[in-house]
C-alpha cells in the first residue's frame, strides 16, 4: 500500500506562481504511474498532469488546458512528486490532489488511480 500526502498549497494573486509536493511513503516499487488532479467547488475532479515513471526515464504528460502552465517532476530518492504552477488565475482554485498507480500507462481517468491524498487546497486571489 502507498501512502501519500501533499503540501505547499496557499493564496497566491493572479499571475504568480506556486510549487505543490506530494510526499509517497510504503510500497513505493509497486507505482508505475502518479499524476496531479484538481476539483473545484461544484465541479468534478479534473486531470492536471501525470507521470509515467519507467526504469531509465519518466515521461510526464498533461492536460491540454493546462499545458506550458504547469510542470510535474519527480525526486524518485526523495519519493517525492511535485507540480510547478505558474501564471496562475483564479480558475485554478481548487483542491489539489496526488494520485498513483500500480498500472503503466497514460491515463486521465479519476478511476484509473487507486491511491489518494488528502488534498492541498490552491486559492488565486484576482
Amino acid at each position: 500500500q502507498v501512502q501519500l500526502a501533499e503540501s505547499g498549497g496557499g493564496l497566491v494573486p493572479a499571475g504568480g506562481s506556486l510549487r505543490l509536493s506530494c510526499a509517497a511513503s510504503g510500497r513505493t516499487f509497486q507505482t508505475a504511474r502518479m499524476a496531479w488532479f484538481r476539483q473545484a467547488p461544484g465541479k468534478e475532479r479534473e486531470f492536471v498532469a501525470g507521470l509515467l515513471i519507467g526504469w531509465h526515464a519518466d515521461y510526464p504528460y498533461y492536460a491540454d488546458s493546462l499545458k506550458g502552465r504547469v510542470t510535474i517532476s519527480i525526486n524518485n530518492a526523495k519519493n517525492m512528486v511535485y507540480l510547478q504552477m505558474s501564471d496562475l488565475e483564479p480558475e485554478d482554485t481548487a483542491v489539489y490532489y496526488c494520485a498513483a498507480s500500480p498500472s503503466s500507462g497514460y491515463a486521465y481517468r479519476r478511476n484509473d488511480y487507486d491511491t489518494w491524498g488528502q488534498g492541498t487546497q490552491v486559492t488565486v486571489s484576482s
